[in-house]
């Protein structure tokens, strides 16, 4: 790998190497235990996509082996992230890893007598996928906690190598195991691959964070995560980009199989060394990626990565060489790492600890749903046009999709920004309220100079970003008619429990953005706070209303 380091921010000069959070000994032992599994899994597909090939061959039940595999994380990703934000991430990962072992392993134990039919295939290829549609976003939210924040992006870069690295190695293996002992073999070996995580988990003595808060209930904390994400503007766009690049990037991968089989007339290890090549291609972009960094922009990698791969879908529908073929892979492998890192470090450094689950679980939906409805698509268009004719369409659909760049363009934030900062007075009060008490409404008084007026509402458009980031449910400002330069600002949270949750969850970036505000009072004046709850249950509430959702 490349020697290249960067100086990450807050550490003076001390650079950090792609290779520095590999010293970190839990690290480096989940490193390389997701690396033995994530080579199981390419294994299981070249087995599945090879057996599908065998079962029904017609391109778009091959591509439905892809779909199953993505559709789990589509629909279980939100659900996941959720509860790995709410519950201890470890015990949570060892249940999810046991699950998809016990997949595998029953979807090994069908073929070993004879069972296994393309719905019976389709059906353990989904269930394989629950267990990776749970485990993913804990995954990605434990980085933080396993490296240093300025180790932050080589960790993340790390992980995607490895992936990538396994897509290397796993398909070339698979296909070689499917042609001398057919499928069957890479099902059971996926399932033992299981094992090598759950070891790691089982040793990893993980310091569970505490704030002293009640755990959010299930759906409260779906809605805190949807919430968040509508009132982040860094993060949709990420969501934005990632939709319009791998809806029509799925084709490649979903049609793979029936290119190397019938447009180059490949066998099954042919099509395992087609994988590889896209692997190795990754791995190379991988090398050479922060050296271009240096040079370019997330936003003109991610612009330039999307044109090569647009290139290499033209060419896997002209090219009948499985040489020139694998070339051409290898180029779009270095592309694909490209943009899946471009999108995965703005996502990762635009969300706060406490909702990173959620926050990478609606990116893992997007990713997974746009590859899952992308596979099905282009499967039908071969089946119905052939095979190029869905190649130069998804070609064309990578192109118009850098339509929306101009309006979501790639930013990393400074993770400094999120740290918590604990800014917040706790609350004075007679009496503490009940938990459930509510709805709770905060009203903020501030003289403002006319000079700072317009200034003072530029901020305030910033301010009720990260109010209802935090967990308001309604918001507003309004001035005095009687006494101009005095504003009221209110903001209402569903219960006192959550307006206390929000003092947990105020950032570095909000603590600079309430510093800006104050530099524009008046002078000798500070921002007044007053606290007010909802009548207690069982008391009359008179002609007074809930807070609007």
């Amino acid at each position: 790998m490349s020697t290249a380091t960067t100086t990450a921010p807050g550490t003076g000069n001390q650079p950090v190497g792609a290779w520095t959070p590999l010293r970190r000994p839990v690290f480096r032992a989940l490193w390389l235990a997701t690396l033995v599994s994530n080579v199981g899994t390419w294994m299981h597909d070249v087995g599945a996509a090879w057996m599908m090939a065998t079962l029904a061959p017609s391109p778009l039940m091959v591509a439905l082996v892809q779909a199953a595999t993505t559709l789990p994380v589509f629909l279980l990703a939100l659900p996941s992230g959720v509860l790995a934000d709410i519950f201890d991430r470890r015990r949570f990962l060892i249940q999810a890893q046991l699950w998809g072992a016990a997949a595998a392993a029953g979807l090994g134990a069908a073929a070993l007598a004879g069972l296994v039919t393309p719905p019976v295939l389709l059906l353990f290829t989904f269930l394989i996928g629950v267990s990776a549609a749970a485990s993913a976003p804990a995954f990605q939210a434990i980085v933080p906690e396993l490296v240093p924040r300025s180790e932050l992006p080589a960790a993340v870069a790390l992980n995607s190598l490895s992936i990538n690295v396994s897509r290397a190695i796993g398909p070339a293996v698979g296909g070689f195991i499917v042609a001398a002992s057919g499928p069957v073999a890479v099902f059971v070996l996926n399932a033992v691959s299981f094992f090598a995580v759950i070891a790691v988990l089982l040793t990893w003595r993980r310091e569970v964070p505490s704030s002293g808060l009640p755990r959010e209930p299930f759906f409260g904390a779906m809605r805190t995560g949807l919430r968040y994400v509508r009132s982040a503007p860094d993060f949709r766009r990420v969501l934005v980009r990632a939709m319009a690049f791998f809806f029509s990037a799925s084709a490649v991968w979903a049609l793979l199989p029936v290119v190397a089989r019938d447009r180059l007339g490949l066998d099954a290890t042919g099509y395992g060394f087609l994988l590889a090549a896209l692997g190795a291609g990754a791995v190379g972009g991988a090398l050479v990626l922060p050296r271009l960094r240096r040079r370019f922009s997330n936003n003109r990698l991610s612009v330039g990565a999307t044109v090569l791969f647009a290139a290499v879908s033209v060419a896997l529908a002209l090219l009948r060489q499985p040489a020139a073929a694998g070339i051409a892979l290898a180029l779009a492998g270095a592309g694909w790492i490209t943009v899946l890192s471009s999108f995965h470090v703005a996502g990762q450094t635009s969300l706060p600890g406490w909702v990173k689950a959620r926050g990478l679980s609606l990116f893992l939906v997007v990713f997974f749903g746009a590859m899952a409805a992308g596979s099905s698509l282009w499967g039908h268009v071969a089946a119905s046009h052939g095979i190029p004719a869905a190649l130069l369409a998804a070609a064309a659909g990578l192109i118009l999709g850098l339509g929306v760049v101009p309006w979501n363009p790639l930013r990393a934030m400074d993770q400094g920004d999120l740290v918590p900062s604990a800014h917040w007075q706790p609350p004075p009060v007679h009496a503490e309220p009940a938990p459930d008490r509510g709805p709770a409404l905060v009203t903020v008084e501030y003289r403002i100079p006319a000079a700072g007026t317009a200034a003072f509402l530029g901020h305030m458009r910033d301010l009720e970003a990260s109010r209802r980031r935090g967990g308001a449910v309604d918001w507003a400002v309004y001035e005095d008619v009687a006494r101009p330069g005095r504003w009221l600002e209110t903001f209402v949270t569903a219960n006192w429990l959550d307006h206390l949750r929000q003092h947990d969850r105020v950032t570095m970036a909000d603590r600079r953005l309430q510093e800006a505000i104050m530099a524009l009072c008046e002078p000798g004046t500070t921002p007044q706070v007053e606290h007010f709850v909802g009548p207690a249950r069982g008391r009359s509430t008179g002609a007074m209303t809930s807070a609007p959702e």
